[in-house]
């Protein structure tokens, strides 16, 4: 399969990522995004640590790492619309937190509907371009929480 663009020339804006660092104990780390996602509307259908698993199953000891996976209904309903429903092998809209250091936890996040936008999965580009803009707002309404905290 050949991508319709060059990864390597795309900025993180293009796949709309976004990062910032907490300065708290991990767990903690988890509750805040869990509470400033759910604020914004978001409920989590999955929760995993790939941490666990991993050290459990293979002793990989690796530091602690924990997905939410987050989904508006309203958001994925519109977003399984404009693409077919072929965006639904991109669901859940993933919020990770990974333990950097003691006390200092990772919050990263890609936007699954302009990486479903840039794979070409969009049938209706104005229905995913308005649904990109909004569910764009909700996230980075997550971030100010958790920048204020």
């Amino acid at each position: 399969m050949t991508l319709p663009f060059d990864p390597t020339e795309l900025s993180p804006e293009a796949y709309g990522e976004k990062q910032m660092t907490l300065e708290m104990e991990h767990d903690e780390a988890i509750e805040a995004v869990r509470n400033a996602c759910a604020e914004e509307g978001f409920g989590f259908p999955v929760e995993f640590s790939p941490s666990e698993m991993l050290n459990e199953k293979i002793d990989a000891e690796r530091d602690p790492y924990y997905v939410l996976g987050a989904c508006n209904p309203k958001m994925a309903d519109r977003a399984l619309d404009a693409t077919d429903n072929r965006i639904g092998s991109l669901f859940p809209c993933n919020m990770v937190i990974w333990q950097q250091a003691p006390g200092e936890q990772v919050v990263y996040h890609v936007s699954i509907m302009k990486l479903a936008k840039l794979l070409g999965m969009s049938a209706a580009d104005d229905e995913l371009d308005a649904t990109i803009d909004e569910t764009g707002e909700m996230v980075d309404a997550v971030f100010d929480r958790l920048a204020a905290i």
